[in-house]
């Protein structure tokens, strides 16, 4: 879809990246891009969701993870990234983040961007009103405090994605007016199906080839999405995509706590699929 003038000149306030040349292993794919993303300007991004997305030119993608940290499984996540010198955006459950905290700041060391994702991974649109922003705070305190040793619920990166990618009007609104911004996504490897790592590539690299562009949602607890991710860098590195790397314009803003009325879901289906873990 065509992006508004001004939301690009807000958006694209990004920095050219040396990361690929900067990289010490000759011809990775490197980041060729940091895009700085204002909430005021897109509060909800992704195609899969919303009727916008980010302004990514042809060829560029976006690379996010849910549902981390795993001990198992996202270290080797990170490998694969570090090894390419390509920077990702996670959103991180709030009970493992605060499990594992070694790990949330060892994703933060690799100077990925790190989102929120709930404290349990509950479905928001299928809870007491009530009890929705207590999931959302006490999953966005968590991971701060394994990040900075600091229990706020203002996020230090106000970037959130829903389970399940169930909102509601009123969950919509209270994130929105903390400027924090929502992110759907625009096409996803269904990592979360019984497959193998090399199904699971076939599967993203066809819905890559029709999309050419666009955030993509994988699942760094997934053992076939760390076993496939090596081989997809190279599809990207090999087939002239570039990675752009996520980060905030601006921190995000805490205000008083409301209960949240309304319980309309504005959920995504996927034929075909169980939605359990997804995403």
């Amino acid at each position: 879809m065509n992006v508004p003038v001004a939301a690009v000149v807000v958006l694209i306030a990004s920095m050219a990246t040396a990361t690929a040349a900067n990289c010490p292993r000759k011809g990775a794919l490197g980041t060729s891009r940091t895009l700085k993303v204002d909430a005021a300007a897109t509060p909800q991004v992704g195609l899969k969701s919303f009727p916008q997305t980010l302004p990514l030119a042809d060829h560029e993608v976006v690379l996010t993870f849910d549902d981390g940290p795993s001990p198992t499984a996202t270290p080797r996540v990170l490998a694969a990234l570090a090894h390419e010198c390509v920077r990702a955006t996670f959103f991180l459950i709030g009970k493992p983040a605060s499990e594992h905290p070694d790990l949330v700041r060892r994703i933060a060391a690799g100077r990925h961007t790190i989102g929120h994702h709930t404290w349990q991974h509950r479905n928001l649109g299928q809870i007491p009103p009530g009890e929705t922003t207590e999931e959302i705070d006490h999953g966005i305190s968590a991971v701060e405090m394994a990040l900075h040793g600091i229990e706020t619920t203002t996020p230090s990166t106000p970037f959130f994605r829903f389970p399940f990618f169930e909102s509601t009007p009123a969950t919509l609104e209270l994130l929105k007016s903390r400027g924090i911004v929502v992110f759907g996504t625009d096409l996803w490897a269904s990592d979360w199906s019984p497959i193998t790592p090399k199904q699971e590539l076939k599967l993203l690299t066809d819905r890559l080839r029709v999309a050419r562009k666009g955030i993509i949602l994988l699942h760094d607890p997934q053992a076939r999405t760390a076993a496939m991710l090596p081989a997809f860098l190279r599809y990207l590195r090999d087939n002239d995509y570039r990675v752009v790397h996520l980060v905030p314009a601006h921190p995000g803003v805490e205000i008083p706590r409301a209960e949240i009325p309304g319980a309309e879901v504005h959920g995504v289906e996927v034929p075909g699929v169980e939605t359990n873990g997804v995403p």
